[in-house]
């Protein structure tokens, strides 16, 4: 683990894979941390598999004021020029993917490739994250743990053991860190920006995804040119904790037909 250290805190972050490969940046969901990719590093070990923990999650630091969407695209784009990486592909998912979205509309040039797993434009409505914010605040996250593994994962996966690991690292998630995600999503709509998403896109939904249904994944991506879609049957919210291999050959394929290998 590493940390780059910023204004307002620091960042941690990660690399694994072959150095020389293609540079491949990810970007963690509301509530996880940088491994939630574990699944995916031996898979994809040939390229530069960079991992950061979003503010406030994992062991990075929070920041002192409500965070933006723009400044989570910012850390990862000064992250990437920490590491001398002048392009990249991004994956994100759920909230990573709003971040991986800004970074494409804020930074296109920094971009060679896009996978958004679970995501949409807009994800929920503000109302709804206010009222999460505020279950948060009172209850705190333990409270809550079962609602949310239960919109996260498919039913297969609530009774494998390592749902169990999962509700760990929810319920022992940074409270506040929680909540400015929490807030990143209600005040975040970029909608109307994906149409002008230029670089090749793989979109990735779950069946039986409760956080983000996948007609809304879906529907984002036919708002996104020549974007491939692909749905995991038996995922929820997180794919690549739910079915890694499957998640890393449709990265592999997209990676393939694009010639960014």
């Amino acid at each position: 683990m590493h940390a780059l250290t910023f204004d307002w805190g620091h960042t941690n972050y990660r690399e694994d894979g072959s150095p020389s490969g293609r540079p491949i940046i990810f970007l963690n969901s509301l509530g996880t941390d940088l491994r939630m990719w574990d699944g995916l590093i031996a898979p994809l070990s040939a390229h530069r598999l960079v991992r950061l923990d979003n503010r406030g999650h994992g062991l990075s630091a929070r920041s002192p004021q409500t965070p933006t969407i723009d400044d989570l695209a910012k850390d990862a784009l000064a992250l990437a020029d920490h590491l001398e990486i002048e392009k990249a592909v991004f994956v994100g998912c759920s909230l990573g993917g709003l971040i991986v979205q800004e970074i494409a509309r804020i930074a296109p040039e920094r971009v060679e490739g896009v996978v958004l797993s679970n995501t949409a434009g807009r994800i929920g409505a503000r109302e709804g994250w206010e009222t999460r914010i505020a279950q948060v605040r009172e209850s705190g996250l333990a409270a809550m743990t079962d609602a949310i593994l239960e919109r996260w994962f498919a039913p297969e996966f609530r009774a494998h053991p390592d749902c169990a690991i999962w509700a760990t690292e929810v319920a022992r998630c940074d409270r506040e860190g929680y909540i400015g995600g929490c807030e990143v999503l209600a005040a975040t709509d970029l909608e109307a920006d994906l149409p002008r998403i230029a670089a090749p896109t793989l979109v990735i939904a779950g069946r039986h995804d409760g956080a983000t249904l996948p007609e809304q994944v879906l529907g984002m991506a036919a708002r996104i040119p020549g974007a491939r879609t692909e749905m995991i049957e038996t995922a929820g919210h997180l794919p690549a904790i739910e079915t890694p291999d499957l998640v890393a050959r449709h990265i592999t394929d997209f990676l393939k037909e694009h010639a960014l290998v």
